[in-house]
């Protein structure tokens, strides 16, 4: 773990990261705790569990609809940010799984909501190998940094501002992909992140193998 000294004790802070396995948001916490608490924006389909949902609720967490534009969830996210809470965002929405996905413009919406917040970026590298435990030992790192320019521009919108944050983090936490059937279909074709090459993909990872062969066909020819 690195760079956990970047974030500041108080105030609204956004800490921006990749998303290649449910363990981001579990890594990410715990790397975080030393300093602050991270309320991360999560899929609604974890409520489902009434246990999970308890737990979920009770850290705070924010329930959000992947691909619905869920004005709602960003609402609640703003109103925490403003009060002073930590909050987390993927830009990309979803897990990766093996995809170069496009940046979702809901983190340049908070910028320019609450622009006094401080914006942190963080690279997870190894979670993907965790389930794999203890048949594997996961190395997994957690990086906080600052990104170069890190206030969006009064000229950029909002999904400008998303792609650009994420192009930086994908500089530090190359595409890996979770499952291990997944991961073997995938030796050798995982794409390099560019936002000329990002597909929207599909929320849940339903045909996201597909997607991703797909992908790597075109970029091969």
């Amino acid at each position: 773990m690195t760079g956990v000294e970047l974030l500041p004790l108080e105030g609204p802070l956004l800490v921006v990261g990749d998303h290649d396995s449910y363990w981001d948001t579990v890594a990410t916490g715990i790397a975080a705790m030393p300093r602050r608490q991270i309320r991360a924006l999560a899929k609604s389909s974890m409520w489902k569990n009434k246990l999970l949902g308890a737990v979920l609720t009770g850290m705070g967490q924010i329930p959000i609809e992947r691909g619905s534009g869920d004005t709602g969830a960003l609402d609640r996210a703003i109103e925490e940010l403003r009060a002073g809470a930590c909050i987390g965002i993927y830009p990309e929405g979803t897990r990766s799984l093996g995809r170069a996905l496009r940046a979702r413009s809901g983190i340049g919406y908070l910028a320019r909501a609450v622009p006094e917040a401080t914006i942190i970026g963080v690279a997870c590298n190894g979670t993907v190998a965790i389930p794999r435990f203890p048949s594997n030992r996961p190395h997994v790192s957690v990086a906080f940094f600052e990104f170069d320019q890190p206030a969006i521009r009064p000229d950029e919108s909002p999904q400008e501002y998303s792609t650009r944050l994420l192009a930086q983090i994908r500089k530090r936490a190359p595409i890996e992909v979770a499952g291990r059937k997944r991961a073997a279909a995938l030796v050798g074709r995982v794409p390099t992140w560019s936002a000329e090459l990002a597909i929207t993909g599909k929320p849940g990872g339903r045909g996201a193998l597909e997607e991703a062969l797909a992908q790597t066909v075109v970029t091969q020819d």
